[in-house]
């Protein structure tokens, strides 16, 4: 009977209190719907203070026990930021890089054609690879290919190849693209790690480097300019490229590659557009280097693609200081006009 009667109390106070508070929250809630239709009025689309709170990162409602650096962000904010630099700064002027480095070594090779030895051949050849040599630039060069072009179809490919491919042959193509830039990754750089040191050596800067430097190798004058094994073009791309850009791109990859160190997205995001920046402008240096390396010198893809050989003309064409140092080493030790050293020169010398 008292428990009743206690029950019924407490029903009766609680509706009381229901209908003093329900008009204040109408009164609340009609405001707050009134300034949403309002806003959306004069400012469309504009849900900043909605926003605002959700991107304080307080999250109220504790889903999980784990605990880790983003277990309570709602939102995260800098996922914009980074949508508009990758897609706006990073390809915009990353691709006007690409576009004109293209077009400058397409302009070289119209007006030059491809740089050839003056004078004729002698054909006795000297080696200037070795098997190991060919078979590390191979590996790190096909590996490198095949990460500047995924790289740039997952970076440019929905402006270039979605409107031709359409959505499913593209989605194939970029799901493809992704996977082989993620396990080659790694592929290659363990093999740029191996080819720096076996080039390092080769690629000691010398004095006479600046000067290569000073006249552009010769190649807008058409002047000879001597080097040693490497010249100074190949040493910069050496250091820049294969050094400072592969520590670059490697790293950066690699935080994104491995998110299991709990570096966050944030640190993600940094790390993507630095490696987009540095990506793209790797890509446009070596195309400069492929270029000469393949159509732009005649006889240097012959060395690489064969055994290695060059032409006595060509190692002095191109290479003047190492050619004297190699024909100094066989003088010493055969002479010139020794039938050892002549049968040596015809077959190719072995360095």
């Amino acid at each position: 009977m008292h428990g009743n009667l206690a029950l019924r109390w407490v029903a009766w106070l609680s509706i009381a209190l229901v209908a003093m508070l329900l008009p204040r929250f109408a009164l609340a809630a009609e405001g707050s719907a009134q300034q949403q239709a309002e806003r959306q009025i004069v400012q469309p689309l504009n849900n900043a203070p909605l926003w605002r709170d959700v991107r304080k990162g307080e999250n109220p409602y504790q889903t999980t026990q784990v605990r880790g650096i983003e277990t309570n962000v709602l939102v995260q904010t800098e996922g914009q930021i980074w949508r508009e630099i990758r897609n706006g700064p990073v390809t915009v002027y990353g691709g006007y890089l690409l576009v004109l480095a293209a077009l400058a070594i397409l302009g070289y090779y119209l007006w030059k054609g491809p740089i050839k030895v003056h004078g004729q051949l002698t054909g006795r050849k000297i080696r200037r690879l070795s098997p190991w040599d060919r078979t590390i630039h191979w590996t790190v060069g096909i590996s490198w290919l095949i990460m500047a072009l995924s790289g740039l179809v997952m970076l440019f490919g929905k402006y270039f190849a979605l409107p031709v491919l359409g959505y499913t042959l593209f989605s194939w193509l970029a799901i493809l693209s992704k996977n082989l830039h993620n396990f080659v990754g790694p592929v290659f750089l363990i093999a740029a790690a191996l080819m720096f040191i076996t080039y390092l050596a080769r690629n000691m800067p010398a004095a006479h480097d600046i000067r290569w430097l000073l006249k552009g190798g010769g190649m807008l004058t058409g002047e000879h300019v001597p080097s040693g094994f490497f010249n100074a073009g190949e040493k910069v791309v050496f250091w820049l490229g294969l050094f400072l850009f592969t520590i670059v791109v490697g790293a950066s990859g690699l935080v994104q590659l491995f998110p299991n160190f709990d570096q966050g997205r944030v640190v993600m995001q940094y790390s993507n557009v630095i490696h987009a920046v540095t990506a793209v402008v790797y890509i446009a240096m070596m195309l400069g280097h492929i270029y000469l390396g393949t159509v732009g010198v005649e006889g240097a893809y012959d060395a690489m693609r064969y055994d290695g050989m060059v032409d006595e003309a060509w190692a002095k064409e191109h290479h003047e200081y190492w050619y004297n140092e190699v024909k100094g080493q066989s003088t010493a030790a055969g002479g010139a006009a020794s039938p050892a050293r002549a049968a040596a020169m015809k077959e190719g010398w072995k360095l």
